[in-house]
């Protein structure tokens, strides 16, 4: 008997949508890169993109804990000497909710070309309605 390798050509995708509101950023995010890089299935191959798509909702309604808000940075460089810009958790929670989520699930996929083809399979939006109802997305829990 053979170990199983999944090809990328026979791979059937399902769409999900997480409800991030009230459950801590963590989990949320862990929960979507898994799903993402497709570790849910019995077909999982970690050299291939064998994932699914994955829907976050109300992101600005995730939930952080301890002194995360005051204490957590974000950072970005422009590449110009002082081009450094720090903003903490609390403006990105009111300002860039869908950004923060997006960075949460990211850091967790492989850093390369899988995982940036991994990543474009996530759609995060900040309120409760999404565009993606034509694809009938399934409801997931977290834990």
């Amino acid at each position: 008997m053979s170990t199983f390798m999944q090809k990328k050509e026979n791979i059937e995708r399902v769409w999900y949508v997480i409800d991030a509101e009230g459950i801590s950023l963590g989990r949320v995010a862990s929960k979507a890169a898994s799903i993402l890089r497709g570790k849910h299935k019995v077909t999982y191959t970690p050299s291939v993109d064998c994932g699914d798509y994955v829907i976050i909702i109300n992101a600005e309604k995730v939930k952080l804990t301890g002194n995360k808000l005051e204490d957590k940075m974000y950072y970005n460089h422009s590449g110009y000497p002082g081009g450094l810009r720090e903003r903490n958790a609390k403006v990105m929670l009111q300002k860039y909710p869908e950004e923060m989520m997006e960075r949460a699930v990211k850091g967790m996929l492989p850093h390369g070309r899988l995982g940036r083809a991994m990543g474009k399979k996530l759609f995060v939006y900040q309120g409760s309605e999404h565009k993606h109802e034509a694809q009938k997305p399934i409801e997931m829990k977290v834990d």
